[in-house]
């Protein structure tokens, strides 16, 4: 091995729906000193079992490895309690269609140059979730691409989320007792062949990661408004968030340990560690309306503009997008025509009927619809200047405080997590509303929506927890849009 040799993390997974049936696997490379995504690699093998599938997971996250560095030294975790096992030599392999995937995986690095190590499946998440992308794309007749997954923030978020409900039992340098590998592998590896370890042979250990999502930032229309991209590629992949350990088996080194503690996002408080499937209410901002690029205030007391023709494609857009991800399960719309049209296309692209919600409406802004901050500012001048300084200040002509909009939106919440708990939701809205749903999900302060872009037709996404706690987990996402 030369000086200059990598050290990596390989994370991978395997799928089948019905065992054997549709089956799908998933790899993530990571640095090891500072738990950077490097590769992703996910695919749909058509009808084959839960463990063939492992192994392809993790003869693919090999391969990736050493191609990024042949004489990189690997450390592979993952969640099959069997591939841990045979690929360490503890056990036989027996079963004659694992047998040949475990001798070509343990030819890609000469022998000892790779560690196993087994890890329970809530921390396994980003490769868990690309499986599930490949078996999906493959349900659909198409094979996974890395350019529409989400699975690296989806499981940065989850355990962003789930950090802080599982602080209480990491305080004071205690450490998460050991998570027992689940009935289900137990199934696998009898119907494998495996031979189990013999009596008082040790498991192996447990590793718990945390990670984080991250947000960008900007304005919105007219005054809170506007367009624009979001801050570097998609969120999370921008950050790089999810959590690799230095090289295994030593101390963390200072600096990796501050990266990963920058990354982590963790709700305050001793919850549970496991408060169920949260609400995840999914925002869409409207498709661009003629107002929108003159930067006009276009509220719910105003003329009602319906979408212009590129808000139309823009809507056309965003419903191919979700229809690729395959998770909403319900669509929920404000009563605007340009809202209850942009739903409309979507709608009809995910085959769901739309529910209006009065609550999910724009803020009205008085005698400022219409008009541009510019116009605003020269005909009123005093009431502009308080409406910015406060939030209980109205718009000229008695429109929606800021104060007033919170406080019909936190109930427009409490009754949409309360329908749509456990499941996801598409929630099609307006500009302040949006950003009203993010800001109380962070206990931001009221001026921080002036802080925040949103633009026309982006996703922003917030999870909801039983104990009412709640994640952000995406912001203003318009990669569909480019």
């Amino acid at each position: 091995m030369t000086g200059s040799a990598r050290e990596f993390v390989v994370e991978a997974d395997g799928g089948s729906r019905g065992n054997p049936g549709p089956a799908g696997y998933g790899a993530v490379v990571l640095d090891a000193a500072t738990g950077e995504t490097l590769v992703e690699a996910a695919e749909y093998l058509g009808v084959v079992t839960n463990n063939v599938a492992e192994y392809r997971g993790l003869l693919a996250g090999l391969r990736a490895a050493a191609e990024l560095d042949p004489d990189a030294t690997v450390h592979v975790r993952m969640d099959s309690k069997l591939v841990v096992e045979q690929m360490s030599g503890r056990w036989k392999i027996k079963h004659p269609d694992m047998k040949p995937l475990a001798a070509e995986a343990a030819r890609v690095f000469p022998p000892g140059r790779v560690t196993y190590e087994w890890i329970p499946r809530a921390d396994n998440k980003h490769a868990d979730r690309l499986a599930n992308e490949a078996m999906d794309a493959g349900a659909r007749g198409e094979q996974w691409s890395p350019s529409t997954s989400t699975a690296e923030l989806d499981a940065a978020t989850d355990r962003a989320a789930s950090a802080g409900r599982t602080a209480g039992s990491r305080r004071s340098g205690d450490r998460p007792a050991a998570a027992p590998a689940g009935a289900g592998e137990a199934a696998d590896v009898a119907a494998a062949g495996g031979d189990a370890p013999s009596a008082g042979e040790p498991l192996p250990r447990t590793t718990t990661r945390t990670g984080a999502g991250s947000a960008a930032s900007g304005g919105g229309e007219a005054a809170v408004s506007g367009g624009g991209a979001i801050a570097g590629e998609r969120v999370g992949r921008a950050a790089r968030t999810g959590a690799g350990s230095a090289v295994p088996g030593t101390a963390e080194a200072p600096a990796a340990a501050d990266v990963r503690a920058a990354k982590v996002v963790a709700s305050p408080g001793w919850g549970p560690p496991d408060m169920g499937a949260p609400a995840t209410f999914v925002l869409l901002r409207h498709g661009e309306t003629p107002l929108t690029p003159q930067k006009r205030f276009s509220g719910s007391g105003g003329s009602d503009p319906s979408l212009s023709p590129v808000g139309r494609e823009q809507a056309e857009r965003v419903a191919e997008s979700l229809a690729r991800r395959g998770t909403i399960e319900a669509i929920v719309a404000s009563p605007l025509a340009r809202t209850r049209e942009t739903a409309g296309i979507v709608a009809a692209r995910l085959n769901l009927a739309v529910t209006v919600e009065e609550g999910l409406r724009e803020t009205d802004f008085g005698a400022w619809e219409g008009l541009t901050f510019g116009e605003v500012r020269d005909r009123h001048p005093a009431d502009l200047d308080a409406w910015l300084a406060s939030p209980d200040a109205e718009p000229t002509g008695g429109g929606e405080s800021f104060a007033a909009t919170a406080t019909r939106i936190a109930a427009t919440r409490d009754k949409l997590v309360a329908a749509y708990a456990g499941r996801t939701v598409l929630l099609v809205s307006h500009v302040t509303p949006i950003k009203t749903f993010l800001r109380l999900a962070l206990g931001a302060p009221p001026e921080s929506l002036f802080r925040m872009e949103l633009s026309a037709a982006s996703l922003s996404a917030v999870a909801y927890y039983a104990d009412g706690g709640a994640s952000v987990r995406l912001f203003n996402e318009t990669s569909h849009l480019r």
